[in-house]
């Protein structure tokens, strides 16, 4: 009886060890089911994206920077169903595709700004300036989407000049400004329609002269550097008592506790994310010591900087951005428009680049948008003169590769690789030369502009019986 009762003990053991293995699974899936319930961790106003109708395209005897720092001279490219099928040298055209001879021209991958305002602030007129919320230092209750204005005529210039992918921003007024947007460069009735599928959002931080400027002397809100510091760290503290105490609730959940959530703070969201690696951060900051502090300020909080904006002293920390992969978002020229802007050199973005960091060319700017070939050309050229030796194919990636990596969105944009998304740019001449112009441009893969092709130009419903189509140019 004593081993009858024992064999059955034994056989109920291995049952329950079965049963623990196949029930592992769901115990998994529910508490990613359970993450879900975070509301930091949605998109509550998902991208209604779809690519224009395409037509398969081969791009013959070309010269091709790829954006991996691959030169192919005299190559093919060809694309299909929205992605590239195939890139290099003797590749045999299908029958039935549409042929662009290359010959004497150059592709490249789309450009990516990472740094722009388009769509949400404008000089046209004050009631389109949608950017900087200045009622307080911390808005990270903000999303820049909800100030986008699909119309902006910025858009299809930026287009004209081969920029296909790019992050919208806030303004740098505030400490924390509020989340970013990145998009495709399409014609839409809505930031929906040209919200990149699956890209994740980013932050807006500002250190420096802005947030003093901006608030200097108002009650409690930072007047000096130190207390702009002191204004992140404690935001990144609330924010990671916010973010336990919505874990903590999960795990209540899970146990089976009848609890109320915590109080819904869409500042707190955005911070949560953060802290969680979802959002990634675009500091803008100008000066080697405060890059210094904020990326000591990021380890102390628990985050990591993807990227600081408008980095003028860069290249005296370079080594410092490489050790922290941290990417530099640097102007080719501008400087010395305020006192942290003073000590530019021309040769920034190539001296990072030389130091083995992530170095990246931005315009902050609609007329810079619409010439981002020029300025990593002026900047290219201003580290060779010191003699670093930078080719048009690394140099490229500084507004194709190095920019979509910071986006986080390299596996699917800024480069010429099988399988990604065919946003590409065939230029009349070398894209390095001032007569450069951006001929035809595919998003993926769709022929969506046209240089020689007035119907190929997309123009905002503002323009229209305003400005003659392809006056833009």
């Amino acid at each position: 009886m004593y081993t009858r009762t024992t064999q059955n003990i034994n056989i109920v053991s291995k049952l329950l060890s079965i049963a623990s293995l196949l029930l592992a699974p769901l115990s998994i899936q529910a508490q990613s089911d359970g993450q879900a319930l975070l509301p930091y961790k949605k998109d509550h106003y998902p991208s209604t994206y779809k690519a224009l109708a395409s037509e398969p395209v081969a791009i013959t005897n070309a010269t091709i920077l790829d954006g991996t720092g691959r030169r192919i001279n005299n190559g093919t490219l060809l694309m299909e169903g929205g992605k590239i099928t195939a890139i290099g040298t003797n590749i045999q055209v299908p029958e039935g595709m549409r042929i662009f001879d290359g010959t004497d021209k150059w592709v490249t991958p789309g450009i990516i700004d990472i740094h722009t305002h388009v769509g949400v602030s404008s000089r046209q007129h004050p009631s389109l300036s949608d950017g900087n919320e200045m009622t307080g230092p911390i808005q990270a209750r903000l999303w820049v989407e909800h100030s986008v204005w699909p119309q902006h005529p910025g858009f299809a210039r930026a287009l004209a000049g081969g920029v296909t992918t790019m992050q919208i921003l806030p303004g740098s007024g505030n400490l924390i400004g509020g989340r970013s947007i990145i998009i495709k460069n399409v014609p839409a009735r809505t930031m929906q329609e040209m919200k990149f599928p699956g890209a994740p959002y980013g932050l807006k931080m500002a250190c420096g002269e802005n947030p003093k400027r901006a608030y200097g002397g108002m009650g409690s809100a930072p007047a000096t550097r130190m207390a702009n510091v002191a204004g992140y760290r404690q935001a990144f503290i609330e924010a990671a008592e916010y973010k336990r105490g919505w874990e903590n609730y999960l795990v209540k959940i899970e146990d089976g506790e009848d609890v109320q959530p915590p109080t819904r703070d869409l500042g707190m969201d955005t911070l949560a994310a953060v802290l969680d690696d979802d959002i990634f951060v675009n500091n803008h900051c100008y000066r080697a010591d405060e890059l210094a502090v904020m990326m000591d300020l990021a380890k102390e909080m628990g985050f990591k900087i993807t990227a600081f904006h408008h980095t003028i002293e860069a290249y005296k920390v370079a080594d410092l951005l490489a050790e922290n992969d941290v990417c530099a978002v640097m102007w080719s020229d501008w400087w010395g428009y305020k006192l942290e802007a003073l000590d530019g050199v021309l040769e920034n973005i190539a001296l990072v680049e030389k130091a083995g960091a992530c170095a990246i060319a931005h315009s902050d700017s609609e007329a810079v948008m619409q010439r981002m070939n020029q300025e990593i050309a002026k900047a290219m050229a201003a580290g060779n003169r010191i003699g670093l030796n930078i080719s048009r194919a690394n140099a490229i990636r500084w507004i194709t590769s190095n920019p979509a990596r910071a986006m986080r969105i390299n596996d699917k944009v800024g480069s010429l690789e099988v399988d990604k998304q065919a946003d590409v740019v065939i230029w009349t001449t070398d894209p390095f030369s001032v007569y450069a112009l951006a001929e035809h441009v595919f998003i993926d893969g769709a022929h969506i502009y046209d240089r020689n092709d007035p119907s190929k130009q997309p123009q905002s419903d503002y323009e229209l019986g305003i400005v003659k189509r392809g006056d833009h140019q």
